[in-house]
């Protein structure tokens, strides 16, 4: 795991919000996977820090969160 603040190349990637993330904003992350990693930063500072994890670690938690 990875905490950054944001460079370019980071930023040139493909960010984007849940579905279920609502139009008013609020408290949403935004993820841009990559190679073997997945992005994660906060969708309200777009310059602040980035959180980088291996994929595996995403999916498991995306797998984890989605149990409930």
């Amino acid at each position: 795991m990875n905490i950054a603040g944001t460079n370019t190349a980071v930023e040139e990637l493909g960010w984007f919000k849940s579905s279920y993330s609502g139009a008013e904003g609020g408290e949403c992350i935004e993820v841009a996977p990559s190679s073997g990693i997945v992005h994660i930063r906060d969708s309200k500072t777009n310059a602040g820090p980035i959180l980088s994890v291996p994929s595996a670690g995403w999916a498991a938690f995306v797998e984890f969160a989605a149990r409930g």
